[in-house]
């Protein structure tokens, strides 16, 4: 067991608030704005900027939780025996998927019956930990090859086709799968590369180390932040390699450039790891020092993530069960037995996108001071080993 304590940094809660309230945009998109339910949001023949703007920014944000879950685990280890880790990472990532299972897919479809399930972020996060559990007792070398070799040539199973398999799916196919008994089940989010992602954070954790001099960090973070931008241009512009989801030429340069920012997330090809994490890297690298009011009110979301998370799933739900009740669709229309915006009883639901916004400024604001109170009371109550869950 290592001695050394690590350091608080702030640019890793800033960056975690960060994509948490990001991330309720994409969320609120979902369940309020009305052309949701007619067309992606990213499809270059349909979408238009703002929209489109609305959809890519969130991309950042699975990528992000992975990564920084990984840094997390590299720190809470710190403080903890090989063994004590291992049992901590385990008994979390099978709490994660439990919840994933029960209550957040509840939140998505308030439907007692859970018809529809779905294995989501919270779910690859949890089977990131149960993975990580395992990696963690080889060599740090030996973590950072697995998590390149993971993370660079996961695409390569692309050419491998299997259809309705629902082990492969949860490898590597994202898939919808229909039984005779109506029941649905969408693996939305396959173990590669998101475990590859989250063990790369775990070594990224080590920069975190006291006698790691923070010069040293930034300037490693920022060169690995630039490459991977750099060479998400360079494989992008090639269309081949880590594309599945290729870009098209467009009579418009910005049907184009919508096209050419848009690769797969499902799975998440080479280039959308690129194009995500390479800016996160950076803005690590670059935000350790920021301070203000505006830095204090974002890491308040970054400090209790979970707890944030389930709570704007419920809030967003609720609120949209509202609308629907005041536009005459009913509140139990938002009682769902599908993804709400594949629901065709909601066509013509919803509001325009700046409603939609003003609709997730809400949705933030109502849940700063719960996420406050919270974090005080984990801050103050660290001898509780179950608010390490939360």
């Amino acid at each position: 067991m290592n001695d050394l304590k690590p350091q608080r940094i702030e640019s890793l809660d800033i960056l975690k608030g960060l994509v948490m309230v990001i991330m309720a945009l994409d969320h609120t998109r979902d369940y309020f704005h009305d052309q949701a339910f007619l067309f992606d949001p990213t499809d270059a023949k349909q979408t238009y900027f703002s929209l489109y703007f609305t959809r890519w920014i969130t991309h950042y944000c699975a990528p992000i939780f992975a990564l920084q879950a990984g840094i997390s685990a590299y720190l809470v280890g710190r403080r903890k025996s090989k063994k004590e880790l291992t049992y901590f990472l385990l008994s979390r990532g099978i709490w994660l998927v439990f919840i994933e299972l029960t209550v957040v897919n509840f939140s998505w479809y308030f439907d007692i019956q859970f018809i529809a399930l779905g294995l989501l972020v919270i779910w690859v996060l949890g089977m990131g930990m149960i993975f990580l559990a395992g990696v963690i007792h080889l060599p740090m070398k030996g973590i950072l090859i697995i998590s390149l070799l993971i993370m660079f040539g996961h695409n390569l199973l692309d050419y491998i086709s299997i259809e309705q398999n629902l082990l492969w799916s949860i490898v590597h196919q994202a898939e919808l799968f229909l039984f005779e008994n109506g029941r649905a089940l969408f693996v939305a989010y396959p173990l590669l590369p998101w475990i590859g992602v989250m063990s790369m954070g775990y070594y990224l954790g080590t920069y975190y180390d006291k006698l790691v001099p923070a010069e040293k960090r930034q300037k490693e973070f920022n060169i690995i932040g630039l490459s991977a931008v750099v060479l998400f241009f360079a494989i992008r512009l090639a269309n081949s390699y880590g594309n599945f989801h290729p870009w098209e030429f467009y009579e418009s340069i910005s049907d184009t450039l919508f096209s050419f920012f848009d690769p797969a997330k499902y799975p998440p090809s080479l280039t959308y790891l690129l194009m995500t994490l390479g800016p996160a890297m950076l803005f690590l690298a670059n935000t350790e020092h920021v301070t203000g009011k505006v830095a204090e009110f974002i890491k308040v979301y970054g400090r209790v993530p979970f707890f944030y998370y389930i709570l704007h799933l419920y809030l967003i739900h609720l609120f949209a069960m509202a609308l629907a009740e005041a536009t005459g669709f009913g509140w139990e229309s938002m009682i769902l037995k599908t993804w709400v915006n594949e629901s065709p009883e909601l066509v013509g639901y919803g509001m325009n996108l700046g409603w939609t916004y003003l609709v997730w400024i809400a949705v933030v604001m109502i849940l700063y001071l719960p996420c406050y109170k919270f974090s005080q009371y984990k801050m103050s109550h660290k001898e509780k080993k179950w608010l390490s869950y939360f």
